[in-house]
């Protein structure tokens, strides 16, 4: 995917190898591999966005999931995953409270700090430091992250562009990114003066 408001980015999706069994996996391992050793910048794959849906209660990491971390060497390319749709662990928070009988009222107001707390200690972060190849960071939203509306007015994408630019290990590359998003003047500006 293309923007015309910022060809500067270019995205390509994988549409959910993680269900899609072994040759989905091989396809999207041979993509990741192909794009890490790509002589031209422009050619190169840069970071991945790993989005995985929080939206089934206790989910745990699929099959494909597993894979990914564990035999998928990235390389030199960070992983960012994130967490979508993570509100959806506030209505578990929320019937947990209210089982202990906390007023409705007050268990809509815990809850979403119940779910930041459970998600802090719970099996995704603690399965995420185990394996053989963590991402470098994580972030979570309360909805999905579709790259086609990353364009809108109203899209908050700031944490995941400043997360993005902290990934990037390579200096010059970390300049282009910064250089080429166009929603967020103040991450221009923090890194030129880093510089």
């Amino acid at each position: 995917m293309v923007f015309e408001s910022n060809p500067g980015f270019v995205f390509h999706d994988s549409r959910g190898f993680e269900a899609g069994g072994k040759d989905e996996f091989d396809k999207v391992k041979a993509f990741i591999t192909d794009r890490s050793t790509q002589a031209k910048i422009a050619k190169r794959l840069h970071v991945i966005w790993f989005c995985i849906p929080m939206d089934e209660a206790c989910r745990s990491f699929t099959a494909g999931e597993e894979k990914f971390f564990t035999e998928c060497d990235t390389a030199s390319i960070p992983v960012i995953v994130l967490f979508t749709k993570f509100d959806a662990l506030y209505g578990v928070e929320f019937r947990k409270l209210m089982n202990t009988g906390t007023s409705r009222k007050d268990a809509k107001l815990q809850a979403p700090k119940c779910a930041e707390e459970t998600f802090t200690d719970g099996p995704q972060l603690q399965f995420l430091k185990n394996v053989r190849w963590p991402p470098k960071c994580h972030l979570r939203y309360t909805m999905i992250i579709v790259p086609s509306d990353m364009n809108k007015d109203d899209a908050d994408c700031g944490a995941l562009i400043e997360q993005t630019a902290a990934a990037l290990d390579d200096e010059a590359l970390q300049q282009l990114f910064v250089s080429t998003q166009q929603t967020n003047l103040e991450i221009c500006m923090k890194y030129a003066i880093q510089r």
